[in-house]
């Protein structure tokens, strides 16, 4: 059985007293993720239920839709459960949420060897950081930043071995220490609990009064179009068909569900007809490896029957 989640432990008087308004703003996603769901967060949130207990999100990535909900005085679950099978990924959230200081000073020295250097050196040092191989739950979720950060256009991919494989990128003035966000992420992880595993387990748990929001690899729109190695493993059709069937059962216990997904005619087929609201919204691919591959794509948002914050906000 998983642990329960840890409560934040509470701060002495002057820390508090000291904290800035800086660094009590809320958390934005600390990762760029392929299929991070920022730009679609206006949609996100006004199909929210009116009121969560516990948010589970199986597929967390960038967790954008987390840490929007966390930042919400109407929306704020009482308590979560991120889970994804990216074991680094999971660790990274782990340790922002337990070891922030340790993650902190790791980065600090990441962040002034890299920039300390000219462009040669600079990459010399990112490939020297990517092909090390690291099991300490701080060294790899520092090593996860320090590469999400530096390496081209904030893309994480997987060769079949498992290994990153993400060239080198070149910005000038990378983020690599982002003490103020990271710090605001650990405060709203929190009350969290972060496993790793298959979705269906990740969610096992849900009941009546719940918010269960899945965003699974996406379908692709072409042959050409797939790109689901955030793993060494892929999201097949048989795994979005039992996507469904969980969302079924989810459904029946009167769980709250919602799934973003690519507008592909099959998927659509999957959810019209079949209990759901299909909606289609715009967004912009934030990851592509072409700049004009960055244009706006329709996403479908599939939810069930159950009261909206966006008719709380259309009756005002």
């Amino acid at each position: 059985m998983p642990a329960e989640p840890r409560s934040a432990e509470p701060q002495p008087a002057e820390a508090k007293t000291a904290a800035s308004d800086e660094a009590l703003s809320p958390a934005r996603p600390f990762l760029k993720w392929a299929g991070g769901k920022t730009q679609l967060l206006p949609a996100l949130l006004e199909r929210a239920p009116r009121a969560i207990d516990t948010y589970y999100e199986p597929f967390v990535g960038g967790g954008a839709f987390f840490f929007a909900l966390a930042a919400e005085p109407d929306l704020a679950p009482r308590r979560a459960v991120l889970n994804d099978m990216n074991h680094e990924l999971v660790t990274t959230y782990t340790v922002v949420r337990d070891h922030l200081e340790e993650l902190l000073t790791r980065l600090e020295v990441l962040s002034a060897e890299y920039l300390g250097g000219d462009e040669e050196a600079r990459s010399t040092y990112y490939y020297a950081v990517r092909d090390e191989q690291r099991s300490a739950p701080v060294e790899v979720a520092a090593r996860l930043i320090f590469l999400n950060k530096t390496c081209f256009n904030g893309l994480y991919r997987v060769n079949r071995q498992g290994r990153f494989n993400v060239p080198h990128g070149r910005y000038r003035k990378p983020a690599i220490l982002d003490r103020p966000n990271l710090e605001a992420a650990s405060r709203a992880l929190q009350n969290t609990e972060v496993t790793h595993g298959d979705f269906e387990v990740a969610c096992a748990d849900a009941a009546p009064g719940d918010f269960v929001y899945f965003d699974p690899p996406f379908h692709p729109l072409s042959d050409t179009a797939s790109f689901t190695a955030y793993t060494e493993g892929a999201f097949s059709r048989d795994d979005q068909l039992r996507l469904r069937w969980r969302m079924d059962a989810l459904r029946e216990r009167g769980v709250s569900v919602m799934l973003s997904n690519s507008p592909h005619e099959w998927i659509v087929g999957v959810y019209e007809g079949a209990k759901y609201r299909v909606e289609r919204t715009p967004a912009r691919r934030a990851i592509n490896s072409k700049g004009d591959g960055r244009g706006a794509i329709d996403e479908l948002i599939v939810t069930n029957d159950y009261p909206r914050r966006g008719q709380i906000e259309s009756l005002t």
